[in-house]
């Protein structure tokens, strides 16, 4: 198991408090004013620094002068124009060669729009929406008393409704909600909530968006059915969402029923098009990089019905949401 890149943090800031305020007497300093001596100390470092880059840019230029004046006195400013020469084209070479090297990136659809007018489409179109407000605490669930006994007898216990609000936390919320641990955590850029009907997936949904305050997209095949139509609608459709998830960041694209884009018969009564996301949303969680706080939450009772290979490829992580137990059924009685 690798270790985590919060243990540097976390052991600088034990280090610090050990060296600098373990053994500090503040007893008489109730309001906890600052210490003069350590922000003096904190500043002369930072002067140190911005003085060290003048110092070293005059000692650069005198440096230069002499270098010029040594060479006019000895007759070389003819020579070393001639490879000054040399060198500009070697540059246009290299500036060449960067250019060939250079990756042609992706075209903004919308370059002469504010995000406002963007945000204000989705919202009339149905795809940006609002959710009720429900925290994390109120998925009542008790943790499973009995798993350590099972696994004893070699029996794998289902996953406890304490196991998935902590699931959800630590994939979810905290990196959604804190730009330092999104950018220093695993990134996840999907997930896949799987359970029978009743189990809360759409009230997790909303405990995602409540929690880290997140732009809702709602991108189930239902939704969208009849919304910019056509192939340069769709492409305009996931421009819009991607663009608009990252200005009012953090965002949620939500899909219900996720099974349904990758069905391998689609039902004839079923005009909702569902396939028409599937080669699509590939490419649009390889697009998410780790600086976006955009992910991608799908819910499914049935993930079996489809090409599980394409449906575990779109989404990381896979959590199995169970029915309450004994033990949690009396705990939302008691609520």
């Amino acid at each position: 198991m690798t270790e985590s890149q919060f243990v540097p943090d976390i052991v600088s800031a034990s280090k610090l408090y050990t060296d600098v305020w373990q053994r500090r007497d503040e007893s008489d300093n109730l309001r906890q004013a600052y210490d003069v001596e350590t922000v003096k100390e904190e500043k002369r470092l930072e002067v140190e620094a911005e003085l060290r880059v003048h110092v070293d840019t005059l000692m650069q230029e005198e440096l230069d002068n002499l270098q010029m004046a040594v060479e006019r006195d000895k007759g070389k400013k003819g020579k070393k124009g001639g490879k000054s020469g040399k060198k500009g084209k070697k540059s246009k070479k290299g500036k060449k060669n960067a250019k060939k090297g250079k990756k042609k990136g992706e075209k903004d659809l919308t370059p002469d729009r504010t995000p406002e007018s963007l945000f204000k489409e989705l919202v009339a179109e149905g795809v940006i929406v609002d959710y009720p407000r429900v925290r994390l605490h109120d998925y009542v669930g008790e943790y499973s008393y009995l798993g350590t006994t099972l696994r004893q007898a070699n029996i794998e216990p289902m996953p406890s409704m304490s196991d998935v609000r902590r699931v959800i936390t630590e994939y979810t919320i905290l990196p959604l909600g804190s730009q330092a641990v999104h950018e220093k955590a695993p990134h996840v850029k999907s997930v896949l909530l799987v359970g029978p009907e009743g189990v809360g997936k759409r009230m997790l949904v909303n405990a995602m968006c409540t929690e880290t305050g997140a732009t809702l997209f709602d991108l189930t095949p239902e939704n969208i059915c009849g919304k910019y139509p056509g192939k340069k609608g769709l492409e305009m459709l996931l421009h819009l969402v991607y663009k608009v998830g990252k200005l009012y960041a953090p965002s949620v694209i939500y899909m219900q029923n996720a099974e349904k884009t990758f069905l391998k018969k689609i039902p004839k009564t079923d005009l909702s098009d569902p396939k028409r996301l599937k080669k699509d949303l590939p490419r649009l969680i390889k697009k998410l990089s780790q600086e976006d706080r955009i992910l991608l939450v799908g819910t499914s009772q049935l993930p079996f019905d489809s090409d599980v290979k394409a449906l575990t490829a779109v989404y990381q992580k896979v959590i199995l949401l169970p029915r309450p137990d004994y033990a949690s059924r009396y705990g939302r009685l008691e609520t």
